[in-house]
């Protein structure tokens, strides 16, 4: 039987031809993406696969302030601003320091500086100025529910990223009644 020179012409050649096309262009996505679990700068590592993870471990870069960091991020130095919490500012060039914004920005530092931090991202990842929204872990701590439970930040909570509110309600309330952090009677502060 002489092979038909035609057979693409036929309905289950033709099926067999666009499945076959679809293959490649699957492969060639496949290829133009590149392996997002292993950068070729090794900084990061992307957790449950691709593009929207939810989770990603990656470098700090440096601590901003109390409640935001710079990470490496897809190659680059970004801004993670933490969910939930709010810190004393420290770094407002129009404004002076706010009282605790020093310790708070320390107490940060103190948690993450020179260490890999996991990014848990939230239903919305990035703000209104493009910094990545995250709860950030150093191994198992959640450094938001640890700034809270110092008495640095106070809660701050912005849906549709509230999955934690509760617990950090909760940890903001323990730390004014114990008189921590920025909730010490007389503060320090003038």
């Amino acid at each position: 039987m002489h092979p038909n020179p035609n057979r693409w012409a036929t309905p289950r050649g033709a099926f067999g031809l666009v499945v076959f096309v679809l293959c490649l262009v699957g492969l060639l996505l496949v290829y133009l993406a590149g392996d997002d679990t292993n950068p070729p700068r090794g900084k990061e590592r992307v957790m449950n696969g691709g593009p929207a993870a939810r989770s990603v471990t990656v470098a700090v870069d440096r601590v901003v302030d109390g409640d935001t960091a710079k990470v490496f991020y897809r190659g680059e130095s970004v801004y993670v601003r933490y969910i939930g919490i709010d810190t004393p500012e420290s770094v407002d060039p129009g404004s002076p320091v706010e009282c605790f914004g020093e310790q708070a920005t320390e107490a940060n530092a103190g948690l993450i500086e020179g260490e890999d931090v996991r990014l848990v991202f939230g239903p919305e990842q990035r703000d209104r100025f493009g910094r990545l929204l995250a709860y950030v872990y150093v191994s198992d701590l959640m450094v938001n529910a640890e700034l809270l439970r110092l008495g640095y930040a106070e809660t701050l909570t912005i849906p549709p990223n509230d999955a934690r509110s509760e617990q950090f309600d909760r940890l903001e309330g323990q730390a004014r009644k114990a008189d921590l952090g920025r909730w010490r009677p007389a503060g320090g502060c003038s």
